[in-house]
């Protein structure tokens, strides 16, 4: 669970930094060319590490099209949501995942595990509990349906990769990792190239240029390669309930770093309720 949660710690920076640098109101970044980018700049860090000999072309395609869905499709369809809700709200939208997760587990494995549906609907319900808000959502029904195809592409990778390993035992997970940004950053290109967003490419300030290495290198290379290793090494349950778990970290990153407000209640109310799930889908 180590790698899960670290990452988790490191994604609870990703949401504020995304819409206030990249695709806020003020910064007018396209979100396609911020998917390639984030993209671009991951891929060289596993491309030395790359060993093609001996693995079969058929699983080589299949992580290439792991990495098209669960970070290239995943990103597009993620940070286009951004143009239409604000950062907390795009943290509510992901509550979701979890369930995605669990379902799609269970319907390629076609058995139905009512315990890690549980914890995951307690992740849930955990999430909603913090992120809660009295809002209405005229307005922003296309980023909600925006946020749940990327929950949808990000659960469905998680899983599909955690299939996928036991056909290459033989490899160690950096080895064969490049070919995940591989497919996720010719995706996203031709998304970029779809939208005319290389213009963006041009316009970017300092800061907004570290934000992206910052979110490219760590947010999205080494977090997602962590992400997928300890989807690896734990159960369908606790993964689903580590989906969520990135939420509360968020708003004590946003209390303590940013200075926001929230309600400090519900924080621990939520936050108590997804470690029981946490807890619960170890003991199962």
């Amino acid at each position: 669970m180590r790698y899960l949660i670290v990452v988790s710690l490191i994604w609870a920076f990703s949401f504020g930094l995304i819409k206030t640098c990249l695709i806020g109101s003020l910064s007018g970044v396209d979100p396609t060319f911020v998917a390639w980018a984030r993209m671009i700049i991951a891929l060289p860090i596993f491309l030395p590490f790359l060993r093609l000999r001996r693995l079969p072309g058929q699983i080589a395609i299949r992580l290439v099209l792991i990495g098209v869905v669960q970070y290239g499709l995943m990103y597009i369809t993620y940070l286009q949501a951004y143009r239409y809700l604000e950062a907390y709200q795009v943290a509510l939208f992901t509550i979701f995942t979890p369930l995605y997760v669990t379902l799609i587990n269970d319907l390629q494995t076609r058995r139905f595990r009512p315990g890690s549906l549980g914890a995951a609907g307690m992740a849930v319900v955990g999430a909603a509990v913090i992120t809660y808000h009295n809002t209405s959502l005229k307005g922003i029904l296309t980023g909600f349906c925006l946020m749940q195809l990327s929950n949808l592409c990000f659960a469905y990778g998680q899983i599909e990769y955690k299939r996928l390993r036991p056909s290459f035992s033989h490899f160690k997970d950096h080895q064969v990792y490049g070919l995940l940004y591989l497919g996720a950053a010719a995706v996203t290109a031709v998304a970029t190239t779809l939208t005319g967003g290389w213009g963006s490419m041009a316009g970017l300030d300092l800061k907004q240029a570290g934000t992206l290495l910052y979110l490219g290198v760590l947010a999205s290379g080494l977090c997602f390669f962590w992400w997928n290793k300890g989807a690896v090494l734990t159960n369908a349950g606790t993964l689903a309930v580590f989906n969520n778990l990135k939420i509360p970290l968020a708003v004590t990153v946003s209390l303590l770093i940013f200075g926001e407000i929230t309600d400090l209640p519900r924080l621990i109310l939520g936050g108590g309720l997804m470690i029981f799930a946490i807890w619960i889908s170890r003991r199962r």
